[in-house]
């Protein structure tokens, strides 16, 4: 891969609610406009768009560097610990895995940048029972299964074209069905 940012995206569920976790990755080489990107992000911060490394734990970032940003605004330090805590380790992992199954070569760790968008539902909030063993899971196997997917380019555009008359969006049928 040279100078090209791949995109890809996953969506797990069927975890109890409010578990399901959607990550959209960008990912490329550092020395090209994945790097670019990856510095603006990081020296942009904003409130409650908080941007921070993925880590293993305090003081043990992952390689390769790969950036949490929030989808929404966080506004509830409940939402924070969950999403700084449980969810930023199941990304770290989730990127430790890819390279692990060889969706990122090993070897060009060091190269590659990642930027992954993350998602919470807000139910995490009021969740007493929220089970962070099952959430931690969930984004673990929803960021790896992205990075495989933005490394694989995949859906491909031929499956796209094929398949676009198949597939109606899960909100769009919804709202036609009258249940939203």
């Amino acid at each position: 891969m040279t100078d090209t940012i791949r995109i890809g995206e996953a969506l797990v569920a069927g975890g109890p609610p409010g578990t399901a976790a959607e990550p959209e990755v960008a990912i490329g080489k550092m020395s090209g406009a994945m790097g670019i990107a990856f510095a603006n992000q990081l020296a942009d911060q904003q409130k409650g768009h908080s941007k921070v490394l993925a880590i293993l734990n305090t003081d043990i970032m992952v390689r390769p560097p790969t950036l949490m940003v929030s989808k929404v605004t966080v506004k509830d330090n409940r939402y924070t610990n969950i999403l700084m805590g449980t969810v930023q380790a199941a990304i770290a992992n989730g990127v430790l895995d890819s390279v692990r199954a060889g969706y990122i070569p090993k070897e060009e760790a060091n190269d590659y940048g990642l930027i992954v968008s993350v998602w919470l539902n807000p139910s995490v909030v009021t969740d007493d029972e929220l089970d962070h063993k099952i959430l931690f899971e969930i984004h673990r196997k929803a960021t790896t299964e992205a990075i495989r997917k933005a490394m694989a380019v995949e859906p491909s555009i031929d499956w796209l074209l094929e398949n676009q008359d198949k597939i109606t969006h899960k909100y769009y049928q919804m709202g036609m069905d009258g249940k939203i």
